[in-house]
C-alpha cells in the first residue's frame, strides 16, 4: 500500500497541504487520474490510514482525513522526502528546507495541524 507512488503523494498532500477533498487532490501538480485517485483513497480507507465522511455542506462530496494510524506515518514520510532530496531533484525545495531546518518542529506542526483539524487531543 505505502510503496505506491500515488498513495504517498495523497498522504503528503493531506499532511503538508491539508488537502481533504477529491478536487484538491486532482488539482495537485502530479495530475493523478480520477480512477487512480478513487482507488487509492478506497485502499487507504480500507487500511485504516484515512477516514471518509460526507461533506456537511454537500452530502454528495466526501471529506478525507488522516486517522491516528495515518498521522503516525509523518516521520516515515518526512524521512522519505529527505532521502529523495539527497539523491534527486524533487521539486519540493521549500518543503525540504523546512524539514531540514528543524525536523522535530516540522513534525510537531504537522501533528498539531492534524489535531486541530480532527478535534483530537495530543498524545501524552
Amino acid at each position: 500500500m505505502l510503496g505506491d507512488r500515488w498513495s504517498l503523494l495523497i498522504l503528503r498532500d493531506m499532511m503538508v497541504r491539508g488537502y481533504r477533498t477529491s478536487q484538491q487532490f486532482l488539482a495537485s501538480d502530479e495530475a493523478i487520474a480520477t480512477n487512480i485517485l478513487a482507488d487509492r483513497l478506497r485502499r487507504l480507507e480500507e487500511a485504516g490510514i484515512i477516514a471518509v465522511r460526507p461533506d456537511p455542506s454537500d452530502g454528495r462530496r466526501r471529506i478525507y482525513t488522516l486517522t491516528g494510524k495515518g498521522i503516525d506515518l509523518a516521520p516515515v514520510l518526512t524521512e522519505m522526502v529527505l532521502w529523495a532530496a539527497r539523491h534527486e531533484k524533487t521539486g519540493n525545495e521549500p518543503l525540504v528546507r523546512r524539514m531540514k531546518k528543524d525536523k522535530q518542529k516540522f513534525l510537531a506542526e504537522i501533528r498539531k495541524g492534524w489535531e486541530e483539524s480532527t478535534g483530537r487531543y495530543p498524545r501524552k
